[in-house]
């Protein structure tokens, strides 16, 4: 797999540099998602890749190595090399403050409880994501259809014909190194085969019964295999807005595929059909509001008759926002909105779409819905008031 040429990102050097509040800023991502890269690219930083012995050697005394540092900005990269990462950093934290760490690390290092508690508090978290509208600007490549066939992992996106086994080879890496290492599940072929199912059906309602025949495991394993995917990264489980009404669905859960790559290759798309465009694109928005909001409190809605609202937001300071994702704006049915807000009178209705050059209204009988790109729905997201993380 080629290297991948450094770029400067600037939504997220920005972004690195706005959320570095505390000592240690963990960046976290899939694998091949770019942090190396991303990190290499932070001027005035001092680098050290943890996958070096050396640099190991280097770090086996904790205190010796941050005090020769002491109030420099330094990068620790592929931190769970180490013997005991959360150690070192807690060290870092609690006992050298003005060292400022940028720490980068496998997923399941992060998705750790002991991780998390050693570390409550004395970390920033930025979770880098596929690529953005704003990667692609700084990629010079602003094709949608491309981004979409290809995905947002950066090796992955410059390739203007992408081999690929460079997929399976990815989920091989996936199980050998974070799955293995943490979770230390024994069944890759039923483990495997859950991921391609779920990809292949990404968007849509999660029943575990339906996948534990096909992976030749049992209900509570798919349950279980569903939130080790979930805690690290591969998979976004959004679950349903509901009051608990006798006319909602209050449980049922939709599951996306983490990139939209993974999704066509899953699905056997090698070119992308008119068809295609609109679940893709729903992911694409979806990847957005993550990436923009650092938050998975993202939720959906829909009745026991059928009508959805792709996606909800809702926190103490705001009414449920209700969003609809459609690649051209003609295709859109008011009917899932319309009976959203016969339940939940208040919040802002919008309409996201591809084809939508600059912001406008209709109203449907009592129902008003502004028409926008996808500019301008984080742009009012934004105004609104933040989404709970």
């Amino acid at each position: 797999m080629n290297q991948t040429p450094i770029k400067t990102r600037s939504f997220w050097i920005e972004k690195i540099q706005k959320e570095w509040r505390r000592p240690i800023l963990w960046l976290s991502g899939v694998r091949r998602v770019g942090k190396t890269v991303l990190c290499q690219s932070i001027e005035g930083v001092e680098y050290f890749d943890c996958e070096l012995p050396a640099t190991r050697r280097m770090m086996a005394d904790p205190e010796s190595f941050l005090k020769s540092h002491r109030r420099r900005r330094i990068i620790l990269d592929e931190i769970h090399r180490l013997g005991n990462p959360s150690e070192f950093l807690k060290i870092a934290a609690d006992h050298y403050p003005d060292v400022r760490i940028i720490a980068t690390g496998s997923s399941t290092l992060g998705a750790s409880m002991r991780f998390r508690d050693t570390l409550a508090g004395r970390k920033t978290d930025l979770w880098l994501t596929p690529m953005t509208s704003f990667d692609l600007e700084d990629f010079e490549n602003t094709d949608l259809k491309h981004r979409f066939l290809n995905g947002g992992l950066p090796p992955f996106f410059i390739e203007e014909k992408l081999p690929e086994k460079w997929f399976q080879e990815w989920i091989d890496a996936y199980w050998a190194k974070d799955i293995q290492e943490l979770f230390r599940l024994e069944r890759r072929y039923s483990f495997q085969r859950f991921v391609e199912l779920l990809m292949a059906k990404s968007g849509g309602i999660f029943e575990a019964a339906r996948f534990a025949s096909p992976c030749e495991v049992s209900r509570p394993t798919i349950t279980n295999y569903l939130s080790v995917l979930e805690s690290t990264f591969i998979v976004h489980v959004v679950r349903p807005f509901s009051s608990h009404k006798p006319t909602e669905i209050v449980s049922a859960a939709r599951v996306y595929g983490f990139d939209t790559g993974f999704v066509c290759y899953f699905r056997g798309w090698h070119e992308l059909r008119q068809d295609d465009l609109g679940p893709l694109w729903e992911h694409y928005v979806l990847n957005e509001m993550h990436a923009r909001f650092q938050s998975r409190r993202i939720n959906y809605w829909r009745d026991k008759r059928g009508h959805e609202v792709d996606f909800v937001i809702a926190g103490r300071k705001r009414k449920p926002v209700a969003i609809e994702c459609k690649w051209s704006a003609e295709n859109f049915d008011p009917s899932g909105m319309q009976a959203f807000r016969k339940i939940y009178r208040d919040g802002d209705n919008f309409l996201v779409a591809n084809d939508i050059g600059k912001a406008y209204r209709r109203s449907y009988g009592s129902l008003e819905v502004r028409f926008v790109n996808l500019k301008e729905l984080i742009d009012s997201l934004s105004s609104g008031g933040s989404i709970p993380p």
